[in-house]
């Protein structure tokens, strides 16, 4: 599919651009991994940016003809056409060739390309960013083909905080040392992917303080954004005894994982299908170790969800930890024993 068909206009091929393999949150550096794939026009404004620190944002939203939308932590921003603060009726206005460009540099002028992703609503870029995409949805039948007249994009902007897993590793921890099986909840954007990279570091690593080795560990990266992969090469450290394994579907993932790499934990993110649960199950016959996330703001709404609910029937998971945005993506409100409902913290 040519963007031509998917923006209904045509421009000129745009040569991919080098990528620089950031490692780090400098401010800079967390600029540049994103702002490599805008439009000339945004590339400047967001040269020009001073007054909002780069690190606290969350999401870039570009609706064409509306007003360039950032948002932080309980705040959204608004920017002129020279990166300044200003109010919604005098911000930037997102035009089609902005979109257009952005496009052609994220998929070298092609969506057939990535239009496995394009079926579910978003792009993953180098770096763990995260592109949702939307316009008007072509079908056939009740499968998705592709998207075309893509209307808006929402850049989700990945981020790396240390330590965040540490300060309740050690209710997840049994006494030999070895990590229980855990799942991590939380509503979007409240940090669940960011706490489950952390701690798939952390138990790479290992954290003698507390008694716990380093650990084989065997990351099914469906999505692209834990280990935000780049030609083979990671761009967030997950640690030194880590093997993932990117683009895969985690039904078939954690399985491939366990038979090629023998890891001592399977990481996922999102788990959710049907699918999925009976990968899960598989790869418990082995002894291997299960950390997962989930969509969910408790651990009683995570219960009602079908998949989970045979999940926590079969009493997969032993410590449940819970996330939220009060005092920021990534805030604690609990680590609980799924089968008594106690937070262990209290």
């Amino acid at each position: 599919m040519s963007l031509h068909y998917a923006l209904s206009s045509s421009i000129k091929p745009i040569k991919p651009i080098e990528l620089p393999m950031a490692r780090t949150q400098k401010t800079g550096e967390r600029w540049e991994s994103f702002t490599q794939w805008l439009s000339d026009d945004l590339r400047e404004l967001f040269a020009g940016l001073r007054s909002v620190d780069p690190l606290g944002v969350e999401e870039i939203r570009l609706r064409i003809g509306q007003p360039l939308l950032l948002k932080a932590f309980q705040q959204e921003i608004f920017l002129d056409s020279n990166g300044e603060q200003t109010s919604q009726d005098k911000a930037y206005l997102i035009k089609q060739g902005d979109l257009i460009e952005t496009l052609e540099r994220m998929t070298n002028s092609s969506l057939y390309a990535v239009n496995e992703e394009l079926k579910q609503g978003f792009l993953t870029l180098p770096g763990g960013h995260r592109v949702g995409v939307v316009g008007e949805a072509i079908m056939q039948g009740e499968d998705l083909q592709t998207i075309k007249h893509i209307s808006a994009l929402n850049f989700r902007l990945a981020r790396e905080i240390k330590g965040r897993a540490l300060e309740v590793l050690p209710w997840l921890m049994e006494p030999s040392g070895l990590i229980k099986h855990t799942l991590v909840l939380s509503a979007p954007r409240a940090g669940k992917t960011t706490f489950l990279r952390d701690l798939i570091c952390l138990l790479s690593e290992g954290v003698p303080k507390l008694g716990l080795s380093g650990q084989t560990v065997g990351v099914v990266d469906e999505r692209g954004e834990l280990a935000g992969m780049w030609q083979g090469i990671a761009t967030f450290n997950l640690g030194p005894r880590t093997d993932v394994l990117d683009s895969c579907p985690k039904a078939r993932g954690i399985g491939m994982l366990v038979r090629a790499m023998a890891p001592d934990v399977i990481a996922v993110d999102e788990l959710g299908h049907a699918d999925d649960v009976l990968a899960v199950a598989d790869a418990l016959r082995t002894g291997v170790k299960i950390l997962g996330t989930a969509h969910a703001e408790s651990l009683e709404e995570a219960c009602r969800r079908p998949t989970l609910k045979i999940l926590f029937e079969q009493r997969v998971f032993e410590r449940v930890v819970v996330l939220s945005r009060k005092r920021g993506p990534g805030t604690v409100v609990g680590v609980f024993d799924p089968t008594t409902g106690r937070d262990l913290r209290s």
